[in-house]
C-alpha cells in the first residue's frame, strides 16, 4: 500500500524523463498503447457515472494524459528523425493503414480528425464547462441557502448540512478546474498540428542531408510515420476530448449516462414508429438504396411496436380507477391526492427569517456570510444562559415579496417585523442631536427606533472621531433579532419545550421532577408561569428553584397568576441582578392611596381576578404615571415602578396597556443587598 501512496508523484517524474529520455521502439509501443487504453477507461468511466463529482479527478487526469501524450510525442519525434521514419511497430502500423500508398488521402484523414476535436469537440467542451463553471458559482447562495432553511427547519442534521456544503464547495471547484482543464485540450490539438508539420518537413530535410534515398520515397517513409505517429496522438486525444464533453454536458441523476439514455430513447415508441416511416418514404426517391432503407425502418418500427406493448400494461395498472381516460392530472393535484401531504401544509415556523436578494451574500454561508449563522447560533447560546431558554432555530429564507434591501421577522408564520439594510454601509447613530455632523442617508434603527444614518465605508474614519456609534449590517439585523425573541419569547415557549427543560432538570434532579410533575404541577400550569416570567423579561433558567416554589403553593392556589407572584419572590436574587445596576435599583414608587384603590377594585371570581376600576380613576394613574416616567427618561434606562406585593400584578397589567416597556416590581422582589433609590411617586388626588 505504501508503494501506491506515491504511484501518482512517481508517475508524473517519470513522464517528464520521457521529454528526455530516448525510448527503445519497444517500449515506446508499450506507451501508445497503454495511452490508448487509458483513453478508453476514461471515456467508458464517464459513461458510467451518476454525476460530475464521482469523477472529481478528472481535471487533474485530464493535464496528466495530456502531459503523457506530449512526452509520447517529443519521443516519437525524436526516433522519427534519428531512425529513417522508424518509431516502431504501433506508428508503422497506423500509417500504412490510413495512407495505404496514398500520401495525400492520409494527410486529408490525419487533418479532418485533427479539425474535428479542435472545433468541434474541443471548442464545444470548452464553452459548455465555461458555462457551468459561471452557473454553478451563480447557484451557490441559493443551495447554500436552501441548506441553512433545512438544517434550521429540522429536515437535516448538522452533518448532513456539513456534507451538503461540501458537495456545494467540490461542484464550484471541480467546474471551475473543468473551464480550465479544457484548454490542455485544445493546446494538445494544435501542438499535434505543429509536431505533425515537423516531423515531415524535418525528416525530408533530414533524409536529403544523409542522402536516404530519392525525393519521393524520403516523402514517403516520413509521410507514414508522421501520419502514424499523428493518429496515435489524435485518436487518444480525440477519445479524451468526448470524454470531457461527456463530464460537462452530464448532469446530476441517479443513474448512468447509458441508463438515462436507454431509459429516454426506448420510453417513446410511437416516436421509433413515425421515424421508421419517415425512413420508409426515403425509398421513393430514385437511386436510394432500398434494401438498407428497408432494413432500417423494419427494425425501428419492430422496436416501436415492441415496447409499446410493454409501455401500455404498465400503464393501466398505474392508473386510478377513480379517474375517467379523459381526465388530467397535474403532478401537483397527485401529489395532494394524499391527505397526509395536505396536513404538511399546516405547519408553520416557529422564527422564520426572510430576505431580499441584496441581501442574500450577507447570510449567505458559501459567500462569506457565515458570520452571520454563526452570530445567530451564538446568541442562541447567550439567550439561553440569560433566560433559561432555548430559541427555536431560525429558518432563512429569500423572499421576492420583499424589496431588494429589506428583511422580515416572522414568528408562528405572520411577520412581526421589518428592517431596511444599506449593504455596504454603516449604521451611525450621533451621540447627540446637537452633534450630527455626518452626511448620510437617514433611518431609524429597527431594534430601538433611534434616529439614525446609513453611512459609506469612506465617511468611517471621520464619524469614529466624532463619537458616533457604528454598527455593521449583520449586527443591525442580528441585535433586531434579539430584540424581537426577547419580546416575544414567552410565545416562543410551547408545551414541547417546556417538557424539554423538565428532560434535562430530570438528569440533575430526577426525585424532585417525579414527586412534582404531574402530581402537584402539571406541565400546562408550568408552562403558564414560566411565560409569565418571560413576559416580564426575567430568567427562568432555574427552573428548579421554580418547581419547588410552585409544589409549595399549588395545592392551595390555584389561580396562575398568584402562583407566578410566588414564584417571583422565591427568584428575588434573579430579578435583583437583573434590573440592578451596581446593586442598586432606581424606582418609582407606587402612592399608598393608588394601592388600595387598586386593590379596592379588585373582583375575584373561582377562575382567577381581575381588576375593576373606573375610567376617571384610571385616566389618573395613567396621567400620574406618565409624568413621572417623563422625569425620569434621561436617567434610567428602564423604568421601574415599585409596588407593594399584593398589587404588584394588578398594576402590571393596568400600565402594560399604555407602557408595556415599563418594568414593575414588588418590594418582595428585592433582594435585601439591593438598595433602593426613589426617585418619584405615582399619587392621584383624592
Amino acid at each position: 500500500m505504501k508503494l501506491f501512496n506515491n504511484a501518482v508523484s512517481a508517475l508524473v517524474v517519470a513522464i517528464i524523463f520521457l521529454l528526455i529520455i530516448p525510448l527503445p521502439t519497444f517500449v515506446l509501443d508499450l506507451m501508445f498503447i497503454i495511452n490508448l487504453a487509458l483513453s478508453f477507461v476514461i471515456l467508458l468511466t464517464t459513461l458510467n457515472i451518476k454525476e460530475p463529482l464521482e469523477f472529481s479527478i478528472f481535471p487533474s487526469l485530464l493535464l496528466l494524459t495530456t502531459l503523457f501524450r506530449i512526452a509520447l510525442n517529443v519521443s516519437s519525434t525524436r526516433k522519427i528523425l534519428t531512425n529513417r521514419g522508424d518509431a516502431g511497430a504501433v506508428i508503422k502500423t497506423f500509417g500504412e493503414f490510413v495512407v495505404q500508398g496514398n500520401v495525400v488521402v492520409g494527410f486529408i484523414i490525419f487533418i479532418i480528425l485533427v479539425l474535428v476535436q479542435f472545433i468541434v469537440i474541443t471548442k464545444g467542451s470548452e464553452r459548455v464547462a465555461e458555462v457551468s463553471a459561471r452557473f454553478t458559482l451563480d447557484a451557490m447562495p441559493g443551495k447554500q441557502m436552501a441548506i441553512d432553511a433545512d438544517l434550521n427547519s429540522g429536515v437535516i442534521d448538522e452533518e448532513q448540512a456539513r456534507k451538503r456544503r461540501l458537495d456545494i464547495q467540490r461542484s464550484s471547484d471541480f467546474f471551475g478546474s473543468m473551464d480550465g482543464a479544457t484548454k490542455f485540450v485544445k493546446g494538445d490539438s494544435i501542438l499535434s498540428i505543429v509536431t505533425t508539420f515537423v516531423n515531415l518537413i524535418g525528416g525530408f530535410l533530414v533524409g536529403m542531408i544523409n542522402g536516404e534515398g530519392a525525393m519521393g520515397d524520403i516523402i514517403q517513409i516520413y509521410a507514414i510515420s508522421t501520419v502514424g505517429d499523428g493518429l496515435m496522438s489524435q485518436i487518444p486525444s480525440l477519445i479524451i476530448s468526448v470524454a470531457t464533453g461527456m463530464i460537462v454536458t452530464h448532469s446530476s441523476s441517479d443513474f448512468s449516462l447509458n441508463d438515462d439514455v436507454t431509459k429516454q430513447f426506448l420510453s417513446q415508441p410511437r416516436v421509433l414508429m413515425l421515424a421508421a416511416g419517415a425512413m420508409a418514404c426515403l425509398c421513393l426517391l430514385p437511386g436510394f438504396p432500398v434494401p438498407q432503407v428497408l432494413t432500417v425502418s423494419v427494425f425501428l418500427f419492430s422496436m416501436g411496436l415492441l415496447l409499446s406493448r410493454r409501455v401500455l400494461p404498465k400503464v393501466a395498472a398505474e392508473e386510478s380507477p377513480q379517474l375517467t381516460p379523459s381526465t388530467e392530472l397535474t403532478s401537483e393535484a397527485e401529489f395532494y391526492r394524499n391527505i397526509d401531504n395536505v396536513y404538511g401544509l399546516l405547519n408553520i415556523e416557529q422564527v422564520e427569517m426572510q430576505f431580499g436578494y441584496s441581501l442574500l451574500p450577507l447570510v449567505d454561508a458559501g459567500n462569506g456570510g457565515g458570520s452571520f449563522l454563526d452570530r445567530v447560533v451564538m446568541f442562541r447560546k447567550q439567550f439561553a444562559i440569560e433566560m433559561g431558554m432555548v430559541v427555536p432555530t431560525v429558518k432563512l429564507t429569500d423572499s421576492g415579496q420583499l424589496n431588494p434591501n429589506q428583511y422580515a421577522i416572522r414568528l408562528k408564520g405572520e411577520e412581526v417585523a421589518r428592517g431596511d439594510i444599506l449593504v455596504d454601509h454603516f449604521l451611525a447613530l450621533a451621540p447627540s442631536e446637537s452633534e450630527d455632523v455626518i452626511d448620510g442617508i437617514e433611518t431609524v434603527d429597527p431594534a430601538f427606533g433611534i434616529p439614525a444614518k446609513w453611512i459609506s465605508e469612506d465617511k468611517k474614519i471621520k464619524a469614529e472621531m466624532s463619537g458616533y456609534t457604528l454598527i455593521d449590517p449583520i449586527s443591525v439585523i442580528i441585535t433586531h433579532l434579539s430584540e424581537i425573541i426577547r419580546r416575544y419569547a414567552y410565545e416562543l415557549l410551547n408545551r414541547q419545550e417546556v417538557n424539554n427543560m423538565i428532560a434535562n432538570l430530570r438528569k440533575t434532579n430526577e426525585a424532585m421532577v417525579n414527586d412534582t410533575i404531574p402530581a402537584l404541577v402539571s406541565v400546562g400550569d408550568l408552562q403558564k408561569v414560566l411565560c409569565s416570567l418571560l413576559r416580564e423579561n426575567v430568567p427562568v433558567r432555574d427552573l428548579e428553584t421554580i418547581l419547588e416554589t410552585m409544589a409549595d403553593y399549588a395545592p392551595t392556589i390555584k389561580d396562575v397568576d398568584m402562583l407566578t407572584e410566588y414564584v417571583r419572590q422565591a427568584l428575588k436574587r434573579t430579578i435583583s441582578r437583573r434590573f440592578a445596576e451596581a446593586d442598586q435599583i432606581k424606582v418609582i414608587t407606587l402612592d399608598a392611596n393608588v394601592e388600595n384603590l387598586i386593590m379596592g377594585a379588585v373582583k375575584r371570581t373561582e377562575t382567577g381576578s381581575y381588576l375593576a376600576l373606573d375610567t376617571k380613576t384610571i385616566q389618573k394613574i395613567i396621567a400620574s404615571t406618565n409624568k413621572e416616567l417623563s422625569k425620569i427618561k434621561d436617567l434610567v434606562q428602564t423604568p421601574i415602578v415599585l409596588t407593594s406585593p399584593i398589587v404588584r400584578v394588578y398594576f402590571k397589567k393596568l400600565v402594560d396597556q399604555f407602557y408595556p416597556d415599563t418594568t414593575v416590581l414588588s418590594f418582595n422582589e428585592v433582594d435585601a443587598n439591593t438598595q433602593i433609590q426613589a426617585l418619584g411617586s405615582i399619587a392621584i388626588d383624592a
